[in-house]
């Protein structure tokens, strides 16, 4: 089953439902389709889910859907919960007194029994008892009394030592105490679980808190501006713009394949948080599928780029990270030109009214025109896909 396509090309169904003035469509549906690489059936169906958002056409709308399917839930839930207390009879009665929790406990284990996928916590909730009441009262039912007993001894032992102490000694001073002092053996971590049974701590330094941003680990720089690998999925160079709109900024980042100059991945935002770049990223291998250990991934350093969420994400694809220098431009030329060329031929062109209207033409500009269209110099005049058809089929120089 192929792989879903990214979020930002669902921006295509408002460039196929542009018209002109005399009514025909800007963008035939047949033809954008082709251009972005997907299947008219699926750019077809994208719009028919929209004109049911927008009420042109019957059917349930999203927010509709995901309600019904949350309704469904809490309606198992109640139906659930009836059943429950309609087995547990007299436990819980209007107006009579609760059963006491050892007889509500041994009801819910008798009904794991039956049922070993019911939930004890939902059981407890539905019971209004206490979830890890329910776990001390099996576990001190596993016992043996002997071993009730001696804990209690214990206890009274360690509230003992506790008390010489001044109140001070945490479980690693009582266990030692218990240890060296007195010649008990007994487990470190049962000595936690009894001080903490008995409400007892030790005395703790008082830390002053402080953020420490995490500290940003860059990769080596293994392009040295070489930007003119021999084939496709070599090398990809990646960068982040921004442009202001009435609303508010833009954010777009990218992914260049360096060797046809084509943006590979996308994504355009109202942030600049980590997630900006890894969509770009993750579009980027959905439209390529890059084999593992052989593409080279160059960025600034931006914190973006050195997230830990951006780095996880590059490391199970598979990418070979890379960066250079910082705040020297030349070390992202590929980018630097590439966002020029945008700024000049569209950003700057424009005022922009809202988000919404610049995000919508920037992916057209990128996927309809400077993908499919506009001659590149770097390729000898050739648009970015015509280049790479024409090196496929061995035409191209």
């Amino acid at each position: 089953m192929p792989p879903p396509h990214p979020p930002e090309f669902r921006r295509a169904v408002a460039l196929a439902r542009e018209v002109e003035d005399d009514g025909t469509r800007k963008h035939p549906v047949a033809q954008l389709a082709r251009d972005l690489k997907i299947s008219e059936s699926c750019l077809r169906n994208w719009m028919a889910a929209e004109e049911v958002e927008t009420g042109e056409r019957p059917g349930l709308t999203k927010a509709e859907r995901e309600e019904l399917v949350r309704l469904r839930r809490e309606n198992r839930v109640l139906k659930a919960e009836r059943d429950l207390l309609s087995r547990a009879g007299g436990l819980l009665r209007l107006g009579e007194r609760p059963a006491a929790p050892a007889v509500t406990f041994a009801f819910i284990a008798a009904e794991k029994a039956k049922d070993p996928k019911m939930s004890i916590a939902w059981a407890c909730r539905a019971l209004g008892v206490s979830t890890s009441g329910f776990y001390d009262w099996r576990q001190a039912q596993a016992q043996p009394c002997a071993r009730v007993r001696v804990d209690a001894e214990l206890t009274e032992t360690i509230i003992e030592i506790h008390r010489q102490s001044r109140g001070t000694y945490g479980s690693p001073r009582v266990h030692a105490e218990l240890r060296l002092g007195l010649g008990i053996r007994v487990g470190r971590k049962r000595v936690e679980r009894l001080m903490r049974t008995a409400g007892i701590a030790g005395v703790t330094r008082r830390r002053r808190k402080t953020r420490r941003a995490a500290d940003a680990v860059p990769s080596d720089d293994l392009v040295a501006r070489r930007f003119r690998p021999k084939g496709p999925n070599e090398l990809w160079v990646a960068d982040i713009t921004e442009h202001p709109t009435a609303e508010g900024k833009v954010y777009c980042a990218v992914v260049i394949d360096a060797w046809n100059r084509q943006v590979v991945g996308h994504s355009i935002a109202d942030h600049l948080r980590a997630e900006l770049v890894v969509d770009a990223l993750d579009a980027a291998c959905w439209r390529q599928r890059p084999n593992a250990g052989q593409t080279i991934h160059h960025s600034d350093h931006g914190c973006q780029y050195t997230s830990w969420a951006f780095g996880q994400r590059l490391r199970s694809a598979g990418l070979l990270g890379s960066m250079g220098a910082v705040g020297d431009a030349l070390d992202y030329a590929v980018a630097e030109s590439f966002f020029a060329t945008l700024q000049t031929e569209l950003l700057d062109r424009h005022r922009w009214s809202s988000r919404t209207q610049l995000a919508q033409a920037i992916f057209e500009w990128i996927e309809v025109f400077y993908n499919q269209r506009r001659r590149h110099s770097t390729l000898e005049m050739h648009p970015p896909v015509t280049y790479a058809a024409a090196a496929h089929t061995g035409s191209a120089a």
